[in-house]
Protein backbone atom coordinates (compact mmCIF):
# COMPACT_ATOMS: atom_id res chain seq x y z
CA UNK A 1 0.00 0.00 0.00
CA UNK A 2 2.81 2.42 0.91
CA UNK A 3 4.66 1.69 -2.33
CA UNK A 4 1.53 2.09 -4.44
CA UNK A 5 1.16 5.65 -3.13
CA UNK A 6 4.70 6.58 -4.15
CA UNK A 7 3.63 8.23 -7.44
CA UNK A 8 1.33 10.54 -5.48
CA UNK A 9 4.06 11.42 -3.00
CA UNK A 10 6.38 12.34 -5.86
CA UNK A 11 3.71 14.65 -7.28
CA UNK A 12 2.85 16.14 -3.91
CA UNK A 13 6.40 17.15 -2.97
CA UNK A 14 6.49 19.89 -5.59
CA UNK A 15 2.75 20.63 -5.49
CA UNK A 16 2.66 21.18 -1.73
CA UNK A 17 5.95 23.04 -1.89
CA UNK A 18 4.51 25.37 -4.52
CA UNK A 19 1.37 26.03 -2.50
CA UNK A 20 3.46 26.84 0.60
CA UNK A 21 5.58 29.25 -1.47
CA UNK A 22 2.46 31.04 -2.72
CA UNK A 23 1.35 31.42 0.92
CA UNK A 24 4.65 32.96 2.08
CA UNK A 25 5.13 36.72 1.90
CA UNK A 26 7.38 38.11 -0.82
CA UNK A 27 10.12 39.09 1.62
CA UNK A 28 10.42 35.63 3.22
CA UNK A 29 13.58 34.78 1.26
CA UNK A 30 15.14 32.11 3.46
CA UNK A 31 11.88 30.26 4.28
CA UNK A 32 11.09 30.18 0.57
CA UNK A 33 14.58 28.94 -0.29
CA UNK A 34 14.33 26.25 2.38
CA UNK A 35 10.96 25.03 1.05
CA UNK A 36 12.30 24.99 -2.51
CA UNK A 37 15.43 23.02 -1.69
CA UNK A 38 13.79 20.71 0.86
CA UNK A 39 11.03 19.73 -1.56
CA UNK A 40 13.57 19.10 -4.34
CA UNK A 41 15.73 16.92 -2.08
CA UNK A 42 12.75 14.91 -0.83
CA UNK A 43 11.65 14.38 -4.44
CA UNK A 44 15.07 13.00 -5.38
CA UNK A 45 14.90 10.57 -2.44
CA UNK A 46 11.42 9.39 -3.47
CA UNK A 47 12.42 9.04 -7.12
CA UNK A 48 15.48 7.05 -6.02
CA UNK A 49 13.19 4.73 -4.09
CA UNK A 50 11.06 4.29 -7.20
CA UNK A 51 14.08 3.60 -9.42
CA UNK A 52 15.25 0.90 -7.00
CA UNK A 53 11.78 -0.64 -6.94
CA UNK A 54 11.30 -0.62 -10.73
CA UNK A 55 14.71 -2.22 -11.18
CA UNK A 56 13.68 -5.05 -8.82
CA UNK A 57 10.34 -5.56 -10.52
CA UNK A 58 8.15 -3.72 -8.02
CA UNK A 59 4.88 -2.31 -9.38
CA UNK A 60 4.09 1.33 -8.60
CA UNK A 61 0.56 1.97 -9.84
CA UNK A 62 -2.45 3.83 -8.53
CA UNK A 63 -5.62 5.19 -10.12
CA UNK A 64 -8.85 7.04 -9.38
CA UNK A 65 -12.07 6.85 -11.37
CA UNK A 66 -13.16 10.38 -12.29
CA UNK A 67 -16.10 9.32 -14.46
CA UNK A 68 -17.29 5.92 -15.69
CA UNK A 69 -14.52 4.66 -17.97
CA UNK A 70 -12.27 7.67 -17.27
CA UNK A 71 -9.45 7.15 -14.77
CA UNK A 72 -6.75 9.43 -13.47
CA UNK A 73 -4.02 6.80 -13.26
CA UNK A 74 -0.29 6.69 -12.51
CA UNK A 75 2.31 4.00 -13.12
CA UNK A 76 6.10 3.77 -13.24
CA UNK A 77 8.09 1.88 -15.86
CA UNK A 78 11.64 2.02 -17.24
CA UNK A 79 10.86 4.89 -19.61
CA UNK A 80 9.13 7.03 -17.00
CA UNK A 81 12.02 6.38 -14.60
CA UNK A 82 14.45 8.02 -17.04
CA UNK A 83 12.28 11.13 -17.29
CA UNK A 84 11.70 11.21 -13.53
CA UNK A 85 15.40 11.02 -12.68
CA UNK A 86 16.26 13.73 -15.20
CA UNK A 87 13.49 16.01 -13.92
CA UNK A 88 14.21 15.46 -10.22
CA UNK A 89 17.96 16.03 -10.43
CA UNK A 90 17.77 19.01 -12.76
CA UNK A 91 14.96 20.56 -10.72
CA UNK A 92 17.22 20.65 -7.66
CA UNK A 93 20.16 22.06 -9.65
CA UNK A 94 17.97 24.62 -11.44
CA UNK A 95 16.40 25.68 -8.14
CA UNK A 96 19.85 26.43 -6.73
CA UNK A 97 20.69 28.37 -9.89
CA UNK A 98 17.39 30.28 -9.83
CA UNK A 99 17.86 31.34 -6.20
CA UNK A 100 21.08 33.09 -7.18
CA UNK A 101 19.82 34.37 -10.53
CA UNK A 102 16.74 36.02 -9.01
CA UNK A 103 18.47 37.28 -5.87
CA UNK A 104 17.50 40.90 -6.54
CA UNK A 105 14.44 40.31 -8.71
CA UNK A 106 10.82 41.10 -7.94
CA UNK A 107 7.90 38.67 -7.70
CA UNK A 108 10.07 35.76 -6.59
CA UNK A 109 7.17 34.19 -4.72
CA UNK A 110 5.15 34.02 -7.93
CA UNK A 111 8.13 32.69 -9.89
CA UNK A 112 9.00 29.85 -7.53
CA UNK A 113 5.35 28.97 -6.96
CA UNK A 114 4.70 28.44 -10.66
CA UNK A 115 8.13 26.86 -11.01
CA UNK A 116 7.02 24.16 -8.57
CA UNK A 117 3.70 23.69 -10.38
CA UNK A 118 5.63 23.28 -13.62
CA UNK A 119 7.69 20.49 -12.06
CA UNK A 120 4.52 18.87 -10.72
CA UNK A 121 3.04 18.82 -14.22
CA UNK A 122 6.26 17.34 -15.63
CA UNK A 123 6.25 14.58 -13.03
CA UNK A 124 2.59 13.89 -13.78
CA UNK A 125 3.43 13.51 -17.47
CA UNK A 126 6.21 11.06 -16.66
CA UNK A 127 4.00 8.96 -14.37
CA UNK A 128 0.80 8.97 -16.46
CA UNK A 129 -0.59 5.49 -17.01
CA UNK A 130 -3.05 6.40 -19.75
CA UNK A 131 -3.54 8.93 -22.49
CA UNK A 132 -6.16 10.99 -20.67
CA UNK A 133 -4.01 11.46 -17.56
CA UNK A 134 -1.11 12.43 -19.81
CA UNK A 135 -3.25 15.03 -21.57
CA UNK A 136 -4.41 16.52 -18.25
CA UNK A 137 -0.85 17.15 -17.04
CA UNK A 138 0.24 18.14 -20.54
CA UNK A 139 -2.23 21.05 -20.45
CA UNK A 140 -1.39 21.86 -16.83
CA UNK A 141 2.22 22.27 -17.94
CA UNK A 142 1.13 24.83 -20.54
CA UNK A 143 -0.69 26.91 -17.94
CA UNK A 144 2.06 26.64 -15.31
CA UNK A 145 4.80 27.68 -17.74
CA UNK A 146 3.04 30.73 -19.16
CA UNK A 147 3.62 32.97 -16.08
CA UNK A 148 7.30 31.94 -16.03
CA UNK A 149 7.86 33.12 -19.59
CA UNK A 150 6.00 36.37 -18.86
CA UNK A 151 7.78 36.82 -15.51
CA UNK A 152 9.76 39.97 -16.36
CA UNK A 153 6.54 41.80 -17.17
CA UNK A 154 8.01 43.65 -20.15
CA UNK A 155 6.21 44.03 -23.47
CA UNK A 156 8.64 41.58 -25.08
CA UNK A 157 8.18 38.92 -22.38
CA UNK A 158 4.40 39.24 -22.49
CA UNK A 159 4.48 38.92 -26.28
CA UNK A 160 6.69 35.83 -26.04
CA UNK A 161 4.35 34.30 -23.47
CA UNK A 162 1.28 34.97 -25.64
CA UNK A 163 2.92 33.36 -28.67
CA UNK A 164 3.92 30.37 -26.54
CA UNK A 165 0.37 30.06 -25.21
CA UNK A 166 -1.19 30.30 -28.67
CA UNK A 167 1.04 27.59 -30.11
CA UNK A 168 0.73 25.20 -27.18
CA UNK A 169 -3.03 25.61 -26.79
CA UNK A 170 -3.38 24.84 -30.49
CA UNK A 171 -1.26 21.73 -30.00
CA UNK A 172 -3.31 20.79 -26.95
CA UNK A 173 -6.52 21.16 -28.97
CA UNK A 174 -5.18 18.77 -31.63
CA UNK A 175 -4.19 16.28 -28.93
CA UNK A 176 -7.60 16.59 -27.24
CA UNK A 177 -9.47 15.86 -30.49
CA UNK A 178 -7.20 12.89 -31.19
CA UNK A 179 -7.58 11.55 -27.65
CA UNK A 180 -11.38 11.90 -27.64
CA UNK A 181 -11.65 10.22 -31.04
CA UNK A 182 -9.41 7.36 -29.95
CA UNK A 183 -11.44 6.87 -26.77
CA UNK A 184 -14.62 6.62 -28.85
CA UNK A 185 -13.04 3.87 -30.98
CA UNK A 186 -11.40 1.93 -28.15
CA UNK A 187 -13.23 2.83 -24.95
CA UNK A 188 -9.99 3.81 -23.20
CA UNK A 189 -6.27 3.86 -23.84
CA UNK A 190 -3.85 2.68 -21.15
CA UNK A 191 -0.16 2.92 -21.97
CA UNK A 192 0.78 -0.70 -22.70
CA UNK A 193 4.15 -2.14 -23.67
CA UNK A 194 3.82 -3.25 -27.28
CA UNK A 195 0.76 -1.06 -27.90
CA UNK A 196 -2.75 -0.72 -26.53
CA UNK A 197 -4.73 -1.13 -29.76
CA UNK A 198 -6.28 -4.51 -30.46
CA UNK A 199 -5.93 -6.22 -33.83
CA UNK A 200 -9.67 -5.84 -34.35
CA UNK A 201 -9.59 -2.07 -33.86
CA UNK A 202 -6.62 -1.75 -36.20
CA UNK A 203 -8.33 -3.86 -38.88
CA UNK A 204 -11.66 -2.05 -38.58
CA UNK A 205 -10.52 1.55 -38.26
CA UNK A 206 -7.19 1.75 -40.10
CA UNK A 207 -7.87 5.05 -41.90
CA UNK A 208 -9.28 6.73 -38.79
CA UNK A 209 -6.31 5.58 -36.73
CA UNK A 210 -3.91 7.17 -39.21
CA UNK A 211 -5.71 10.52 -38.90
CA UNK A 212 -5.81 10.21 -35.11
CA UNK A 213 -2.08 9.47 -35.07
CA UNK A 214 -1.42 12.63 -37.08
CA UNK A 215 -3.54 14.70 -34.68
CA UNK A 216 -1.72 13.35 -31.63
CA UNK A 217 1.72 13.49 -33.25
CA UNK A 218 1.42 17.12 -34.29
CA UNK A 219 -0.40 17.99 -31.05
CA UNK A 220 2.51 16.68 -28.98
CA UNK A 221 4.96 17.89 -31.60
CA UNK A 222 4.09 21.54 -30.94
CA UNK A 223 5.75 21.33 -27.53
CA UNK A 224 8.61 19.32 -29.06
CA UNK A 225 9.08 22.30 -31.43
CA UNK A 226 8.89 20.28 -34.64
CA UNK A 227 8.78 22.15 -37.95
CA UNK A 228 6.47 23.96 -38.75
CA UNK A 229 5.31 24.42 -35.13
CA UNK A 230 8.66 25.61 -33.77
CA UNK A 231 8.07 29.36 -33.88
CA UNK A 232 7.22 29.74 -30.19
CA UNK A 233 10.57 28.52 -28.89
CA UNK A 234 12.95 31.30 -30.04
CA UNK A 235 10.60 34.08 -28.87
CA UNK A 236 10.17 32.36 -25.49
CA UNK A 237 13.89 32.99 -24.88
CA UNK A 238 12.93 36.37 -23.45
CA UNK A 239 12.27 34.44 -20.21
CA UNK A 240 14.87 34.41 -17.39
CA UNK A 241 17.73 31.93 -17.85
CA UNK A 242 16.40 29.38 -15.31
CA UNK A 243 13.13 29.26 -17.25
CA UNK A 244 14.94 28.86 -20.56
CA UNK A 245 16.93 26.01 -19.04
CA UNK A 246 13.74 24.40 -17.77
CA UNK A 247 11.98 24.77 -21.15
CA UNK A 248 14.84 23.25 -23.13
CA UNK A 249 16.24 20.60 -20.82
CA UNK A 250 13.41 19.24 -18.70
CA UNK A 251 9.86 20.41 -19.07
CA UNK A 252 8.15 21.62 -22.21
CA UNK A 253 10.08 20.28 -25.19
CA UNK A 254 10.78 17.02 -23.40
CA UNK A 255 7.09 16.62 -22.56
CA UNK A 256 6.27 16.82 -26.27
CA UNK A 257 8.98 14.33 -27.23
CA UNK A 258 7.95 12.03 -24.36
CA UNK A 259 4.38 12.12 -25.65
CA UNK A 260 5.43 11.12 -29.17
CA UNK A 261 7.46 8.18 -27.83
CA UNK A 262 4.51 7.00 -25.72
CA UNK A 263 2.22 7.38 -28.74
CA UNK A 264 4.39 5.19 -30.96
CA UNK A 265 5.43 2.53 -28.47
CA UNK A 266 2.68 2.32 -25.85
CA UNK A 267 -0.47 3.45 -27.69
CA UNK A 268 -0.12 2.24 -31.28
CA UNK A 269 2.79 -0.16 -30.77
CA UNK A 270 6.00 -0.17 -32.75
CA UNK A 271 4.96 -3.01 -35.11
CA UNK A 272 1.55 -1.54 -36.06
CA UNK A 273 3.16 1.91 -36.41
CA UNK A 274 5.68 0.43 -38.83
CA UNK A 275 3.11 -1.56 -40.80
CA UNK A 276 0.78 1.45 -41.12
CA UNK A 277 3.61 3.66 -42.39
CA UNK A 278 3.35 6.01 -39.40
CA UNK A 279 7.06 5.82 -38.62
CA UNK A 280 7.76 7.36 -42.02
CA UNK A 281 5.84 10.49 -41.01
CA UNK A 282 7.74 10.74 -37.73
CA UNK A 283 11.10 10.16 -39.43
CA UNK A 284 10.59 12.75 -42.18
CA UNK A 285 9.39 15.44 -39.78
CA UNK A 286 12.25 14.68 -37.39
CA UNK A 287 14.88 14.85 -40.15
CA UNK A 288 13.53 18.13 -41.54
CA UNK A 289 13.44 19.63 -38.05
CA UNK A 290 16.99 18.49 -37.24
CA UNK A 291 18.46 20.07 -40.36
CA UNK A 292 16.25 23.17 -40.44
CA UNK A 293 16.88 24.03 -36.79
CA UNK A 294 20.64 23.58 -37.20
CA UNK A 295 20.66 25.70 -40.37
CA UNK A 296 18.80 28.59 -38.73
CA UNK A 297 21.09 28.43 -35.69
CA UNK A 298 24.00 29.46 -37.95
CA UNK A 299 22.53 32.93 -38.46
CA UNK A 300 21.71 33.84 -34.85
CA UNK A 301 23.99 36.36 -33.16
CA UNK A 302 22.03 36.36 -29.91
CA UNK A 303 23.45 33.49 -27.85
CA UNK A 304 20.18 32.27 -26.33
CA UNK A 305 18.47 32.27 -29.73
CA UNK A 306 21.26 30.20 -31.23
CA UNK A 307 20.80 27.76 -28.38
CA UNK A 308 17.04 27.81 -28.97
CA UNK A 309 17.39 26.79 -32.61
CA UNK A 310 19.89 24.17 -31.49
CA UNK A 311 17.19 22.76 -29.21
CA UNK A 312 14.69 22.66 -32.07
CA UNK A 313 17.20 20.49 -33.90
CA UNK A 314 18.46 18.38 -31.02
CA UNK A 315 15.13 17.34 -29.50
CA UNK A 316 14.11 15.77 -32.80
CA UNK A 317 16.92 13.23 -32.39
CA UNK A 318 14.54 11.62 -29.90
CA UNK A 319 11.85 11.44 -32.57
CA UNK A 320 14.32 10.21 -35.18
CA UNK A 321 15.33 7.30 -32.95
CA UNK A 322 11.66 6.50 -32.38
CA UNK A 323 11.07 6.41 -36.14
CA UNK A 324 13.79 3.80 -36.74
CA UNK A 325 12.32 0.31 -36.68
CA UNK A 326 14.77 -1.53 -34.48
CA UNK A 327 15.99 -1.57 -30.87
CA UNK A 328 19.24 0.32 -31.50
CA UNK A 329 17.37 3.36 -32.80
CA UNK A 330 15.15 3.18 -29.73
CA UNK A 331 18.21 3.22 -27.46
CA UNK A 332 19.61 6.28 -29.24
CA UNK A 333 16.34 8.20 -29.14
CA UNK A 334 15.38 7.34 -25.56
CA UNK A 335 18.82 8.01 -24.08
CA UNK A 336 18.91 11.39 -25.79
CA UNK A 337 16.00 12.42 -23.59
CA UNK A 338 18.49 12.46 -20.72
CA UNK A 339 21.72 13.32 -22.51
CA UNK A 340 20.32 16.36 -24.33
CA UNK A 341 18.85 17.59 -21.05
CA UNK A 342 22.08 17.71 -19.09
CA UNK A 343 24.09 19.16 -21.99
CA UNK A 344 21.54 21.82 -22.91
CA UNK A 345 20.95 22.96 -19.35
CA UNK A 346 24.72 23.46 -19.05
CA UNK A 347 24.70 25.70 -22.11
CA UNK A 348 21.81 27.80 -20.84
CA UNK A 349 23.29 28.12 -17.36
CA UNK A 350 26.52 29.34 -18.93
CA UNK A 351 24.66 31.80 -21.15
CA UNK A 352 22.81 33.09 -18.08
CA UNK A 353 26.08 33.54 -16.18
CA UNK A 354 27.58 35.54 -19.03
CA UNK A 355 24.49 37.72 -19.33
CA UNK A 356 24.18 38.37 -15.60
CA UNK A 357 27.88 38.92 -14.87
CA UNK A 358 29.12 40.70 -18.01
CA UNK A 359 25.80 41.80 -19.56
CA UNK A 360 26.82 40.13 -22.81
CA UNK A 361 24.03 38.59 -24.86
CA UNK A 362 25.50 38.42 -28.36
CA UNK A 363 28.10 36.07 -29.79
CA UNK A 364 29.79 38.98 -31.56
CA UNK A 365 30.62 40.44 -28.13
CA UNK A 366 32.24 37.28 -26.72
CA UNK A 367 35.87 37.92 -27.70
CA UNK A 368 38.21 36.57 -25.06
CA UNK A 369 35.39 35.74 -22.67
CA UNK A 370 37.10 32.45 -21.83
CA UNK A 371 39.88 34.38 -20.12
CA UNK A 372 37.40 36.43 -18.11
CA UNK A 373 35.07 33.56 -17.12
CA UNK A 374 37.16 30.38 -17.57
CA UNK A 375 35.01 27.95 -15.56
CA UNK A 376 31.78 29.13 -17.17
CA UNK A 377 33.24 28.86 -20.67
CA UNK A 378 34.83 25.50 -19.89
CA UNK A 379 31.37 24.23 -18.94
CA UNK A 380 29.91 25.79 -22.09
CA UNK A 381 32.61 24.10 -24.15
CA UNK A 382 31.73 20.70 -22.67
CA UNK A 383 28.08 21.21 -23.60
CA UNK A 384 28.99 22.37 -27.10
CA UNK A 385 31.34 19.45 -27.76
CA UNK A 386 28.64 17.09 -26.50
CA UNK A 387 26.06 18.54 -28.88
CA UNK A 388 28.48 18.14 -31.78
CA UNK A 389 29.02 14.52 -30.76
CA UNK A 390 32.61 14.40 -29.53
CA UNK A 391 33.58 11.18 -27.72
CA UNK A 392 33.66 11.20 -23.90
CA UNK A 393 30.66 13.55 -23.72
CA UNK A 394 27.03 12.42 -23.51
CA UNK A 395 26.05 13.39 -27.06
CA UNK A 396 28.42 10.87 -28.62
CA UNK A 397 26.45 7.91 -27.26
CA UNK A 398 23.25 9.31 -28.75
CA UNK A 399 24.67 9.63 -32.25
CA UNK A 400 26.46 6.28 -32.01
CA UNK A 401 23.26 4.38 -31.27
CA UNK A 402 21.24 6.38 -33.79
CA UNK A 403 23.84 5.46 -36.40
CA UNK A 404 23.63 1.79 -35.42
CA UNK A 405 19.85 2.06 -35.51
CA UNK A 406 19.93 3.50 -39.02
CA UNK A 407 22.07 0.59 -40.23
CA UNK A 408 19.89 -1.92 -38.40
CA UNK A 409 16.74 -0.49 -40.02
CA UNK A 410 18.51 -0.16 -43.40
CA UNK A 411 17.56 3.53 -43.34
CA UNK A 412 20.89 4.69 -44.70
CA UNK A 413 19.58 8.18 -45.44
CA UNK A 414 19.52 8.73 -41.68
CA UNK A 415 23.32 8.43 -41.66
CA UNK A 416 23.40 11.37 -44.05
CA UNK A 417 21.11 13.36 -41.76
CA UNK A 418 23.34 12.59 -38.77
CA UNK A 419 26.52 13.52 -40.67
CA UNK A 420 25.10 16.78 -42.02
CA UNK A 421 23.60 17.79 -38.69
CA UNK A 422 26.93 17.09 -36.97
CA UNK A 423 28.70 19.39 -39.44
CA UNK A 424 26.07 22.07 -38.83
CA UNK A 425 26.43 21.60 -35.05
CA UNK A 426 30.15 22.21 -35.40
CA UNK A 427 29.56 25.20 -37.68
CA UNK A 428 27.43 27.05 -35.13
CA UNK A 429 29.26 26.03 -31.94
CA UNK A 430 32.96 26.07 -32.84
CA UNK A 431 33.03 29.78 -33.87
CA UNK A 432 31.71 30.63 -30.40
CA UNK A 433 34.49 28.63 -28.77
CA UNK A 434 37.12 30.14 -31.06
CA UNK A 435 35.95 33.67 -30.25
CA UNK A 436 35.82 32.94 -26.52
CA UNK A 437 39.17 31.17 -26.15
CA UNK A 438 41.43 32.39 -28.96
CA UNK A 439 40.47 36.01 -29.55
CA UNK A 440 41.68 38.74 -27.22
CA UNK A 441 39.16 40.62 -25.10
CA UNK A 442 38.62 44.31 -25.89
CA UNK A 443 41.30 46.60 -24.45
CA UNK A 444 40.80 47.65 -20.87
CA UNK A 445 38.35 44.84 -20.11
CA UNK A 446 39.24 42.74 -17.06
CA UNK A 447 37.78 39.73 -15.35
CA UNK A 448 34.49 40.52 -13.56
CA UNK A 449 35.93 40.74 -10.03
CA UNK A 450 38.25 39.03 -7.63
CA UNK A 451 37.47 35.46 -6.60
CA UNK A 452 34.72 33.52 -8.34
CA UNK A 453 33.81 34.73 -11.81
CA UNK A 454 30.08 34.57 -10.92
CA UNK A 455 28.04 34.06 -7.81
CA UNK A 456 28.52 30.54 -6.48
CA UNK A 457 24.75 30.01 -6.81
CA UNK A 458 25.21 30.45 -10.58
CA UNK A 459 28.66 28.99 -11.15
CA UNK A 460 28.55 25.65 -9.33
CA UNK A 461 25.30 24.38 -10.89
CA UNK A 462 26.87 25.12 -14.28
CA UNK A 463 30.03 23.20 -13.42
CA UNK A 464 28.06 20.29 -11.95
CA UNK A 465 25.88 19.80 -15.05
CA UNK A 466 29.01 19.97 -17.24
CA UNK A 467 30.58 17.22 -15.13
CA UNK A 468 27.38 15.19 -15.43
CA UNK A 469 27.59 15.57 -19.21
CA UNK A 470 31.11 14.16 -19.16
CA UNK A 471 30.18 11.38 -16.72
CA UNK A 472 27.26 10.33 -18.92
CA UNK A 473 29.69 10.02 -21.83
CA UNK A 474 32.60 8.36 -20.05
CA UNK A 475 30.40 5.87 -18.18
CA UNK A 476 27.79 5.38 -20.91
CA UNK A 477 28.35 1.63 -20.84
CA UNK A 478 28.08 1.25 -17.07
CA UNK A 479 25.27 -0.54 -15.30
CA UNK A 480 22.37 1.78 -14.42
CA UNK A 481 23.64 4.56 -16.70
CA UNK A 482 20.97 6.16 -18.95
CA UNK A 483 22.01 3.87 -21.83
CA UNK A 484 21.34 0.86 -19.60
CA UNK A 485 17.76 2.00 -18.91
CA UNK A 486 17.23 2.89 -22.58
CA UNK A 487 18.21 -0.69 -23.44
CA UNK A 488 15.60 -1.97 -21.00
CA UNK A 489 12.97 0.14 -22.77
CA UNK A 490 14.09 -1.20 -26.16
CA UNK A 491 14.11 -4.80 -24.94
CA UNK A 492 10.56 -4.49 -23.63
CA UNK A 493 9.20 -2.81 -26.74
CA UNK A 494 10.84 -5.24 -29.15
CA UNK A 495 10.17 -8.38 -27.14
CA UNK A 496 13.76 -9.41 -26.43
CA UNK A 497 15.22 -8.73 -29.90
CA UNK A 498 17.97 -6.50 -28.47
Amino acid sequence: MIASLLPLWILLTSLVGGLIIFALREGAVWPRTFVNLAAAVVKIILVGWMVYGVYHGEDFAIGYELLPGIDLAFRADAFSVLFLVLSAILWLITTIYAVGYLEHAQNRRRFFGFFSLCVTATMGIALSANLLTFLFFYELLTLATYPLIAHRGTAASQRGARIYLAYTLFGGALALVGTAWLYVLTGGVDFTTGGALSEGVIASHGAALMVIFALLFFGFGVKAAIVPFHGWLPVAMIAPAPVSALLHAVAVVKAGAFGVVRLVYDVYGIVPSFEMGLLTLVGIVAAVTILYGSFLALFQDELKKRLAYSTISQVSYILLGTALFGPMGTVGGVVHLVHQGIMKITLFFAAGNIAETLHIHRISQMQGIGRRMPLTMAAFSVGAFGMIGFPLVAGFATKWYLGLGAIEAEAYWVLGVLALSTLLNAAYFLPILYKAWFQKPPKGVQRPHQGLESSGWLLWPTVITALLSVAAGVFAGADHAPVYWAMIVARLEYGGLL
